[in-house]
């Protein structure tokens, strides 16, 4: 399910123009200019491989520690925005796919972080159904 959603949410802005996450990203008032752009191309890529890695069950450890850490940065990044009363009527984390109210979107990343490190929490068991238990297995 965690895999499935940042595939889905990474997807779908790499297929559009990267400005219209750029823009997103601006509407945090966190970085602006070249980080700002540098973030609008590369973390829609991040997001898709962790989800792809994830799916697959390749690299699972690190897979899942990576995307804890990226829920971590958007649950952060969505809290100051609320905090500081941003005007923001979504969080623009599936681009023009969904739209979410932050408080919702804030549910929803709290949720997948929970259930992230239970995944990791429960190595054994997670890497059951995984690419690298069978591999391991040969």
């Amino acid at each position: 399910m965690v895999g499935a959603l940042f595939v889905v949410s990474g997807g779908e802005k790499l297929l559009s123009p990267y400005q219209n996450f750029l823009y997103i990203i601006e509407q945090y008032q966190i970085v602006h200019g070249l980080v700002a752009e540098m973030a609008a191309r590369i973390l829609p890529w991040i997001e898709f491989f962790l989800g792809i890695f994830l799916l697959l069950g390749l690299w699972l450890n690190i897979a899942l520690r990576g995307m804890l850490g990226l829920i971590a940065f958007f649950i952060v990044m969505l809290a100051q925005a609320m905090i500081r009363h941003l005007p923001l009527d979504e969080c623009g984390c599936f681009g023009s796919l969904i739209s979410f109210p932050l408080p919702v979107t804030l549910s929803l990343d709290i949720f997948l972080l929970v259930l992230t490190f239970v995944l990791l929490r429960r190595m054994k068991d997670t890497r059951l159904l995984s690419l690298d238990h069978w591999y391991h297995k040969m």
